[in-house]
């Protein structure tokens, strides 16, 4: 006897879950997590709310999955960064990436780690803990660096590896909030090389 099977409700065929996840981290990206809808995330990626549910479960649990891809993606250049022979090529190459990434065309201005939950009511909790894991990791890895380079000799005895590190991201913070405001890439640019003017001489 044949049987035959029925494809999963709202799921249209043809669908791309990777390249809906990628429109869903564009929403959040531009949107913040509270700011966007389901309406808005569900236009963006062409599929219902069932097949939303289905792929990636409920609006938080795609939102820490889009914040995953970003990781992967745009903000891609921490992990490049933290390759970096010397200390201070650490901290220009991240600082570089930051300017790229938040002045990226075709993408919004800023960083979803920063403005996708900045304030949030109750229902945006969990999303902005997220993303305060999420930059204190950041950080995490930043000073981890810069203790290793203060151990062999590339960092100068007495410096402080977590402020240094504390001290790149909050750079590369507000070099974000102001790509929102519409600062483009040479002004940020231009601010980070100032930035980079206090690191420690070795």
């Amino acid at each position: 006897m044949e049987i035959h099977r029925k494809a999963p409700a709202g799921r249209p065929r043809g669908f791309d879950a990777d390249e809906a996840l990628e429109r869903a981290v564009h929403v959040f990206w531009e949107q913040g997590y509270e700011g966007a809808s389901l309406t808005d995330l569900t236009s963006a990626m062409g599929i219902t709310r069932t097949s939303m549910y289905a792929a990636f479960g409920n609006k938080e649990e795609l939102f820490r999955k889009a914040l995953e891809r970003y990781s992967e993606g745009p903000a891609a250049y921490l992990g490049r960064a933290l390759r970096e022979p010397t200390a201070r090529q650490v901290a220009a190459a991240f600082l570089d990436g930051c300017v790229r990434a938040t002045t990226r065309p075709g993408c919004p201005a800023g960083c979803l780690g920063v403005q996708g939950s900045l304030a949030a009511g109750e229902p945006g909790r969990n999303a902005r803990d997220a993303l305060v894991a999420w930059r204190n990791e950041g950080v995490v890895q930043l000073h981890e660096r810069f203790a290793r380079a203060l151990d062999e000799g590339d960092l100068p005895p007495g410096a402080d590896p977590l402020l240094l590190a504390r001290y790149l991201m909050t750079v590369a913070n507000g070099v974000a909030v102001q790509a929102v405001g519409g600062a483009g890439s040479d002004e940020l640019h231009r601010v980070t090389d100032l930035a980079l003017r206090n690191w420690p001489p070795t």
